[in-house]
């Protein structure tokens, strides 16, 4: 191969004189502000990581994507990028407009041409780029949930790239990459993704790889967006420089990725080589399961373990990168060293800690073995991640209106209060509609931004080390997982089904809001007129009828106790 990885790649970003002119003509531009996820596909969009993109796909290109991973000029391209915004804003764009594109700060980053305006099939997205219409999938919960309704495709005139405040020496774009390379003499280059931080196998593996493609070594972690409930990438990148002292500095640097990865697996993986291309690599590790997103609604693996790396062979010349094939590498006791499991034979000793078994320890303060881990890694994680006796968690109560939420909440509140060691807040129903959502009514939209003002709180709560007790109907299960993975990043959501039947609800009922709602007088009413999604997996369901509620609320001390969140 030429050395093509050496030479710059085209960026869509005008000149200096320029970006100040248009920043200035874009003040007066329709602008839409971005989300998070669209603001890390515009940068790299913007610096060359998604070269040949020139800007937010058109609907020739994203139905080309979808169905055959390939633009409609023929160029391999395996993710749609899309430009997805509201109904309402789309109402106002015309095809051939120009719109300016904003931060969360408002400041302009680019200005893009819309060619395209249309509405996507995304069940059809879903189903073609996941492998399957699965809302246990992020990214199809994301497409469903969260993306707008429409797309704009069309070319980006980029003025100046978001601003990052965290760890500059450590982001590079790909120009400056590839002029690192240029500068340190070095051709072969091999790119190592990871969302998790490093241990030993990692380290490993990564030995081996450079050594098997006699190539120097990036360490090039994602610091976009990853999997709901990954460790946070400041945590992660401090775990990741304390391991780089173990590697060669000569033949080993690290740089930062700020991509939101879609968890696509065997499509992810042809797109992270495109991208790893694009920054200046010759070769690039694929994983087992690589990009996975673990379990389908049915409990199996939406990917089997090599389908990554058998669709990343297929297309390996196109994508212009070597792939080095990941082994599984576990600890063999007798010889004291990593070794890939399948050249290990009998009779041999081996030991290996999963992720999952990682979070147990950490979360237990249990000892985390020198053979797993560098102690400098693990000290930063529990630095995180304190065990779960010590960390803020969030009780969340649903049920319907009468069914003793409130009730149970205020006694278990009173129980933590008296064991104390950590704040405790109640944020119920009323109390909530009284001082944080008084301006609110009761439609379904309204109802679902309360709820996910109380999970905003009590996540906040759940991160500064409090617990929050949260008494609402919260009749959605979409709005229920949408506050569950918020609180999730920060610590424990334990959901708690209130059970009590509709029957037991209305011949309880207190405020006679059920004989209102039965004679038409209150409209959608949970239970009566407006649907309640019975949770499918709560941590607890609590049957309030023939219970008294000291014994309602002590159940939910026993589960707390149960999973490590109150010591017993």
């Amino acid at each position: 191969m030429q050395l093509q990885n050496l030479a710059p790649i085209p960026e869509l970003y005008v000149s200096y004189e320029s970006a100040q002119k248009l920043k200035v003509e874009a003040g007066d531009l329709p602008s839409w502000d971005l989300s998070p996820r669209q603001t890390c596909d515009l940068e790299l969009l913007m610096n060359g990581g998604f070269n040949p993109l020139k800007g937010f796909l058109g609907q020739e290109d994203y139905d080309s994507v979808v169905e055959d991973m390939r633009l409609k000029d023929g160029a391999l391209w395996p993710m749609p990028i899309t430009l997805d915004v509201t109904e309402k804003f789309a109402a106002t764009i015309e095809e051939g407009q120009d719109i300016a594109l904003r931060d969360a700060e408002g400041v302009i980053l680019a200005t893009m041409t819309v060619t395209d305006k249309w509405v996507p099939d995304k069940a059809r997205e879903a189903e073609k780029v996941f492998g399957a219409d699965d809302s246990a999938h992020p990214a199809v919960n994301y497409l469903h949930n969260k993306a707008g309704s429409v797309y704009l495709g069309g070319p980006i005139t980029g003025i100046q790239p978001p601003v990052h405040y965290d760890f500059k020496a450590r982001r590079d774009t790909p120009n400056e990459l590839r002029a690192f390379f240029r500068k340190m003499g070095w051709r072969r280059v091999v790119a190592f993704q990871t969302r998790n931080p490093l241990h030993r196998a990692h380290q490993e593996l990564t030995f081996r790889a450079a050594k098997e493609a006699q190539a120097n070594l990036l360490i090039h972690p994602v610091v976009g967006m990853t999997k709901p409930g990954d460790v946070d990438h400041f945590t992660r990148v401090r775990c990741y420089e304390a391991v780089l002292d173990k590697y060669p500095a000569a033949t080993t640097t690290m740089s930062l990725l700020n991509l939101a990865m879609r968890m696509a697996g065997p499509r992810e993986a042809v797109w992270h080589g495109l991208i790893r291309r694009n920054h200046g690599c010759t070769h690039f590790i694929v994983g087992r399961d690589h990009a996975g997103p673990g379990k389908n609604s049915a409990g199996e693996d939406f990917y089997g373990p090599y389908d990554a790396q058998e669709l990343f062979r297929k297309y390996a010349d196109e994508i212009g990168i070597e792939m080095v094939d990941f082994k599984h590498m576990v600890y063999v006791q007798e010889r004291a060293q990593y070794e890939p499991a399948d050249e290990i034979e009998d009779g041999l000793t081996v030991l290996n800690i999963s992720g999952t078994e990682l979070r147990r320890r950490l979360a237990e303060g249990l000892e985390i073995p020198e053979w797993f881990s560098f102690p400098e890694v693990v000290q930063e994680l529990r630095r995180t991640r304190p065990p779960r006796a010590a960390q803020g968690f969030t009780v969340f109560f649903t049920g319907f209106s009468g069914s003793g939420k409130s009730t149970v909440a205020n006694a278990l509140m009173v129980k933590l209060m008296e064991m104390g060691g950590r704040p405790v807040t109640l944020l119920d129903g009323d109390v909530v509609r009284k001082n944080l959502s008084s301006e609110l009514g009761f439609s379904k939209e309204h109802r679902d931004l309360n709820i996910r003002r109380i999970g905003f709180v009590a996540s906040e709560i759940t991160k500064n080390g409090g617990i929050a007790i949260c008494a609402p109907i919260a009749p959605y299960a979409t709005t229920r997982r949408a506050v569950r993975e918020e609180i999730e990043e920060h610590g424990a959501f334990v959901e708690v089904h209130v059970a009590t039947s509709i029957e037991e609800c209305e011949r309880r009922d207190r405020k006679g809001l059920y004989k209102l709602a039965r004679e038409g007088k209150i409209k959608e009413f949970t239970g009566i007129s407006d649907p309640y999604d019975v949770p499918e997996t709560p941590e607890l369901r609590l049957d309030t009828e023939g219970s008294d509620v000291d014994h309602c609320a002590h159940q939910v001390l026993l589960k707390l106790e149960g999973m490590g969140l109150v010591a017993g």
